[in-house]
């Protein structure tokens, strides 16, 4: 890093306290390590006047409500919040990528603002970190966390924006946050929602969790969750023929990604243990009925993006 990690918390907290003073201010609190590094960060600044709103919007990975909830209900000043429905309805049917990340973003921001205004907060908290603000500016993908609306009611306050992911994780081990936390594997903002390649409904999103559960099973359970940088399957909308038991089938294809890096920018496929690999196969097509095929993806970022959509 190029500030002591120390020296990076002090600073940050006396600037978060200069600019919300004694206002309020929300945050989106996902559970990842930007948003909890920020939301320990300006609870540190501004104690309880930060409400940390977790959003439930419908494209989690299985069990990942209460794992978050359990982690910072006693911690933070902490509300959940169920917004599915809401989120569900809006996206139901839709294909394209980015129109996805637009709507996810704008309902967002709908969802905080109607919270702010029960809170009277002011100020909008937001765990941007570099690889984002540098991927929308470049044009690559756009994220909700940077897609405010005109007329937007809160100021945005982003203490992390100049950091990268390696330097985040720093930052949240001098914060004495779990190392649960630290390093959990990055997810994107929209969820499941970019991991669901064609229309969006409810079916297709149950398969793409279902897929993405037994791929983290498989790489937590060989012990090698630590040494890559994220694990996830990919629901596409091509369909492929299959045999199951003794008949034919129609079903869909799953592709697994497995990448490294350091800070987003740039990823690459390591090596990895085939029995791993075979297994995951071996359970998806097993376990989830809709699908008859899967394959590894191994191509790194450059040229392409660690998420497929």
């Amino acid at each position: 890093m190029m500030l002591d990690p120390k020296d990076f918390i002090e600073e940050a907290i006396s600037k978060i306290k200069e600019q919300i003073g004694d206002e309020k201010a929300i945050i989106a609190l996902s559970g990842g390590v930007d948003s909890s590094v920020c939301s320990v960060l300006v609870q540190e600044a501004i104690g309880d006047n930060l409400i940390a709103i977790f959003v439930d919007h419908g494209l989690l990975r299985e069990g990942e409500v209460e794992e978050v909830t359990n982690t910072f209900k006693d911690r933070l000043n902490f509300n959940y919040v169920d917004a599915s429905d809401e989120f569900l309805d809006a996206l139901e049917g839709v294909e394209d990528p980015e129109e996805k990340r637009k709507i996810i973003g704008k309902v967002f921001i709908d969802v905080f603002e109607r919270e702010a205004a029960k809170t009277d907060a002011k100020y909008l908290v937001q765990g941007t970190i570099a690889p984002d603000w540098i991927e929308s500016e470049g044009k690559i993908k756009s994220h909700h966390n940077l897609a405010l609306p005109s007329g937007m009611v809160l100021e945005v306050v982003e203490p992390i924006r100049d950091l990268y992911k390696d330097e985040v994780r720093e930052i949240g081990l001098e914060l004495d946050l779990p190392e649960k936390v630290v390093f959990r594997q990055p997810f994107p903002g929209p969820g499941l929602g970019v991991r669901v390649i064609g229309p969006l409904t409810r079916e297709n999103l149950a398969i793409c969790r279902k897929a993405n559960k037994i791929v983290a099973d498989e790489i937590e359970a060989a012990g090698i969750d630590k040494d890559v940088w994220q694990y996830f399957a990919v629901l596409t909308d091509s369909k492929v023929t299959g045999v199951k038991g003794d008949q034919r089938d129609f079903g869909y294809l799953v592709v697994v990604r497995i990448v490294n890096s350091v800070d987003a920018m740039t990823a690459y496929v390591p090596e990895l243990p085939w029995e791993v690999i075979r297994k995951i196969s071996q359970r998806i097509t097993s376990e989830v009925s809709e699908v008859t095929h899967v394959a590894l993806s191994i191509s790194d970022k450059p040229p392409s993006t660690i998420e497929f959509a």
